[in-house]
């Protein structure tokens, strides 16, 4: 069964801190809950499925609980986890609940502290990645890291192809360019690409500001039914493809140069019914510079190899670059809640399609947007998830 048009995006709403140190996780969902649901113009008691991934190993049933939504109340619940790209595959999944008559209204929630507890990038307070996953014993042991990871990933795609350092830095001074203009962006102030080249080394090739940042926060989406949408007085985004695909180290024959998108993104386009050249605007999960790169060559913006010079001289640049992109400074420079940016990304594709963004870098005639997620690790294993909405009423 297609998704397409069966689920429209009626809600999104993303916390306006970037630190929070007296709230608990529970407290950030909902309020960001409560604002999705206010942007949409539906109440709590519309909601008849939830989405969420934490806190606790049942999250689904703890918030409910806090949220005061019982089982005469709820009908869905999913809590998959794959990381950041988790939120993106949850539109992707409350999507197809809706198509099967399972939904109405399915509430999607991202909240974190993870600036204000110390916690590293990659890394989860909960428990520990990998303590109890089969390859814990054999990499963790050795002191991988999650920037060392990426930092693999980089050196490969350099080695491979002749990229620059100057050309990945050019991802994150597209970013700088657009946060300045968000007021509640962590970090506002414009770089150049010398500036990331010459900031301090992390893990070879990738130097601080190859980072994303570390933030508290979170993000929440409602996803209605067509029937849903048409009674609210609320431009909805529809819902028009989504794809998935894990990626991992395949018996030790590890190609540290392409992403899951490789396959998620193709089955998006299929279901939607478009392809990369239709795309007016793209979310893309910026955990490291080179995420951002690999990805664009894996959903086919350019071909592999050419990355590089796919992003020179303004690219990504909104309002008028060839594919502007994370318009709301991304993760590199706006918001990274929980460490699982996947959320954002649909949230800011959201804003471009109903012309909602900030007005300095909103798309001109924005009718496709792409949300796409990275969770886990390019030099590992990960979870990537595409999402393709479509200005309402597009068919």
């Amino acid at each position: 069964m297609s998704i397409r048009n069966k689920a429209a995006v009626a809600g999104v709403f993303e916390h306006p801190q970037r630190e929070i140190p007296d709230k608990s996780t529970a407290e950030i969902h909902a309020e960001v809950i409560q604002g999705a649901l206010r942007d949409a113009g539906l109440e709590k008691g519309d909601v008849d499925s939830l989405f969420v991934t934490g806190p606790g190993m049942m999250a689904p049933i703890t918030m409910a609980d806090y949220l005061g939504l019982n089982g005469e109340d709820l009908s869905y619940l999913d809590s998959t986890m794959i990381g950041g790209s988790s939120y993106v595959a949850h539109v992707g999944h409350a999507a197809a609940a809706i198509a099967q008559g399972k939904s109405d209204v399915a509430v999607i929630s991202l909240a974190g502290r993870p600036r204000s507890v110390g916690q590293e990038v990659g890394t989860d307070t909960e428990g520990g990645i990998g303590q109890n996953a089969p390859e814990g014993a054999f990499e963790d042991v050795f002191g991988t890291s999650t920037v060392g990871m990426y930092a693999l990933a980089a050196a490969r795609h350099i080695h491979e192809y002749g990229t620059t350092h100057e050309q990945l830095a050019e991802i994150r001074a597209a970013t700088s360019l657009h946060a300045q203009y968000n007021e509640n962006a962590m970090y506002q102030e414009p770089v150049t690409v010398e500036d990331v080249v010459d900031s301090r080394p992390i893990s070879e090739p990738l130097n601080l500001l190859d980072c994303c940042t570390i933030t508290d926060g979170g993000g929440a989406v409602v996803v209605v039914s067509p029937e849903v949408a048409d009674e609210l007085d609320r431009e909805c985004p529809v819902v028009l493809g989504h794809g998935e695909a894990p990626k991992h180290v395949n018996g030790g024959n590890i190609d540290l140069t392409y992403t899951g998108a490789v396959w998620s993104g193709p089955r998006a386009y299929e279901e939607a019914g478009v392809g990369s050249d239709d795309v007016d605007y793209a979310s893309i999960y910026d955990s490291f510079t080179i995420t951002v790169l690999e990805t664009i060559e894996d959903l086919g913006f350019c071909e592999k190899g050419e990355g590089g010079e796919f992003v020179e001289g303004g690219t990504l640049q909104a309002p008028d670059g060839d594919l502007p992109f994370n318009t709301d400074g991304g993760g590199q420079c706006n918001n990274h809640p929980a460490n699982q940016g996947g959320m954002t990304k649909v949230i800011e594709t959201v804003r471009q399609l109903r012309g909602e963004t900030n007005p300095e870098v909103q798309v001109p005639d924005c009718e496709i947007g792409l949300a796409h997620g990275t969770g886990g690790s390019l030099g590992t294993r990960m979870g990537s998830a595409t999402l393709i909405l479509g200005e309402e009423g597009y068919q």
